[in-house]
């Protein structure tokens, strides 16, 4: 229902409730998102808010650095031609949010990158992965490849790990055919049936001049 435009839910254990939301009037590609905190158990309830870019495409629960905080990542994406994502990210130590900076990509990590990005967590870590292009403009076509990133938590900083090869590097690993001079057949010295009959002749001639 307007002004609403996005709503999850999120328990990460009994009464604890992360009611994820984002709103605005007018133009779908600006607004802002409210995170509410309930604690059922100490009945407490917090609200934390932020400016959003684009819409949310998805919200994520993780709890990358083993601390026992949860952390919530909303996932929002451009609406331009490029569907870029954003991570707004924050630690929540019980009722306190803290906000973190979420790594923009690195200008190797951005070679190729046209967005469609997918997220997911995967062993308490948080995946990202997206297609490559040949280009970065809108003539770009996809090359089949896949880029993978990996982010953790560690002191309330990102730690980033890339798990796939970058596209110019999968290129430069491919096997370099290499091209092998086989050895070359030994030459038979054939010698012709018309040789052989002249040196037989010249012979017969040689012992009948000696008889």
């Amino acid at each position: 229902m307007e002004p609403f435009r996005f709503h999850k839910a999120i328990e990460v254990s009994p009464g604890q409730t992360y009611d994820v939301l984002s709103w605005g009037r007018g133009a779908s590609a600006v607004g802002a998102f409210m995170i509410l905190h309930s604690d059922s158990a100490a009945a407490k309830y917090t609200t934390t808010t932020g400016d959003l870019d684009g819409t949310i495409a998805d919200v994520y629960n993780a709890d990358m650095d083993t601390d026992g905080n949860a952390e919530i990542l909303i996932q929002a994406r451009a609406m331009d031609t490029v569907k870029y994502a954003k991570i707004y990210a924050y630690e929540f130590n019980n009722n306190n949010a803290n906000k973190l900076d979420f790594p923009k990509l690195t200008s190797s990590q951005r070679k190729g990158y046209r967005g469609d990005d997918n997220f997911y967590i995967k062993d308490g870590l948080l995946i990202r992965e997206f297609p490559i292009y040949d280009r970065n403009d809108s003539l770009a076509k996809p090359t089949g490849a896949k880029r993978q990133i990996q982010y953790g938590l560690r002191n309330n900083d990102f730690t980033v790990k890339q798990l796939s090869k970058d596209s110019v590097d999968e290129k430069d690993d491919k096997p370099v055919a290499q091209t092998v001079k086989q050895a070359e057949p030994e030459k038979k010295t054939v010698t012709k049936k018309s040789t052989k009959k002249k040196r037989t002749e010249a012979k017969k001639k040689r012992r009948r001049r000696r008889v």
